[in-house]
């Protein structure tokens, strides 16, 4: 009797789930990595400036989705959707409202997926920014480090501060313990030399570490997700990452030019509110260069670190009965359409690295372009373990694509605030709540510099028509 068989039996006799020294095949373990504001700004993207080379590695073993696309360029949003499998609130509190929701009426809320999880018996183990909350404590205004984000999902959450204090001043912090205050001044970006443990993503690498080593021992299946902060602002990283780039030249910055007649438009006020020394990326072009190279940086330094996660996972003999999968919570403007940011439904601020490392699937290294969402990694790891998929999940199943990297892939939805989008294999629709259209020709070199709504008003009903049909999932 195979294990998917013997969990479906215990669980339809109301017995406890089985453990993986229960069944004839061990279920597989998972690790799921979070990376922060990660574009795909990345060597396995097509991105040749970048040193990227253990995510690239990552790349060259499993399935890399060129076309994933969040569900809302905000952090609390996007998580909610990728760790719930549903569209969801459009702000950073969606998790909190949910937590709420549960303890008002527990049976009444779709499970998450590290509680799906939990369910059939895994060790579930949050480390750093999975949820929106690195630690997932904080209350949704972060005042009171006694409410809990995702009540009933994990077995132990960890925010490692070291000298930043509490997880919040290590979600903002520089070197050294400096953290972000409510009057500002913090810099927009800093390298200082010294070890991965200058800044707040070392230590959690360090404890993420520490997780492998206790849960290699248990005989457990594990579900282990670790949150990597950077490349979030304020750009900081140890000097070995940034020096490489300190003289580097750059491609030129795609349509850098402030848009006319988009509303999706934004002037970049979370990076405004940094410390800039007087200067705007957007009227000063060595400053902008120097800014993209400060990011590339933190890409490095959170490169590195996914490096020593990956490398712990073989030194224990985890790689081979792990599935790992590496998420961006959204793109970053770095100057398209004049943003410094995400929170636009452009292109740039909702496509994102996805990378799925499955030891059971064929044809590894190959990257597909089929268009995905975050809502699809719940069933996919659902399928990918042997576990059923909740029925209230919005997302569908990648296992195909693991498989065959050519099959075409399905729309996807994303939303701000009241305004929600749709991409297709050529269009991108922005239907915005007072009625305004965007609609841009990925087929034509224009992309999204060109507004063509106005002459297309047969394709704008039709993707009209479909976004109102995919969010009528209640």
């Amino acid at each position: 009797m195979n294990a998917k068989l013997l969990l479906l039996l215990s669980v339809a006799l109301g017995l406890s789930p089985l453990s993986s020294t229960a069944v004839d095949a061990p279920l597989p373990n998972i690790l799921l990595i979070c990376v922060d504001d990660l574009r795909p700004e990345l060597g396995c993207y097509g991105v040749r400036y970048i040193h990227s080379p253990h995510i690239d590695a990552l790349a060259s073993s499993g399935r890399t989705f060129q076309r994933h696309y969040v569900q809302a360029p905000t952090c609390g949003a996007s998580r909610y959707a990728m760790l719930t499998g549903r569209y969801g609130p459009t702000n950073n509190k969606a998790l909190f409202t949910r937590a709420a929701e549960l303890a008002r009426e527990k049976k009444s809320v779709s499970p998450s997926m590290p509680a799906w999880f939990r369910k059939y018996g895994y060790t579930t183990v949050s480390v750093g920014k999975v949820s929106h909350h690195p630690g997932g404590w904080g209350g949704s205004d972060w005042d009171d480090p006694n409410e809990l984000e995702m009540p009933y999902s994990w077995n132990m959450t960890h925010m490692p501060s070291g000298l930043w204090q509490h997880p919040r001043g290590a979600m903002h912090g520089l070197a050294h313990g400096e953290i972000r205050s409510k009057a500002g001044g913090m810099d927009v970006y800093q390298t200082v030399d010294g070890p991965d443990s200058t800044y707040p993503d070392g230590l959690i690498t360090e404890t993420a570490l520490e997780e492998l080593e206790t849960l290699s021992t248990t005989g457990a299946p594990f579900f282990l997700a670790v949150g990597f902060i950077r490349p979030h602002l304020p750009f900081g990283a140890p000097a070995q990452y940034f020096d490489p780039y300190s003289d580097a030249e750059l491609p030129p910055i795609p349509h850098p030019e402030k848009p006319t007649g988009q509303t999706t438009w934004h002037a970049s006020s979370e990076f405004m509110k940094y410390n800039r020394w007087g200067q705007d990326p957007n009227m000063d072009p060595d400053f902008a260069l120097e800014v993209r190279r400060h990011y590339a940086a933190s890409v490095t330094y959170a490169d590195a670190q996914v490096g020593r996660l990956l490398r712990k996972l073989q030194d224990l003999g985890l790689d081979r009965n792990t599935i790992v999968v590496l998420w961006g919570d959204h793109g970053w403007h770095l100057g398209e359409h004049a943003i410094w940011g995400k929170h636009s439904l452009f292109e740039e601020s909702l496509r994102s690295p996805l990378i799925i490392r499955s030891p059971q699937e064929p044809a590894p290294g190959e990257s597909t372009n089929a268009i995905v969402e975050s809502i699809d990694i719940f069933p996919t790891l659902c399928e990918l373990a042997g576990l059923p998929t909740p029925e209230t999940l919005h997302g569908s199943s990648l296992t195909r694509h693991l498989k065959d990297p050519s099959l075409p892939g399905h729309t996807a939805i994303s939303y701000a605030r009241k305004d929600t989008t749709i991409r297709t294999d050529s269009y991108r629709l922005i239907a915005h709540d007072d009625g305004h259209l965007e609609l841009y020709d990925h087929t034509s070199a224009e992309g999204e510099t060109r507004n063509i709504a106005n002459r297309s008003p047969e394709i704008t009903t039709r993707l009209l028509h479909q976004i109102q049909e995919r969010l009528q999932t209640e």
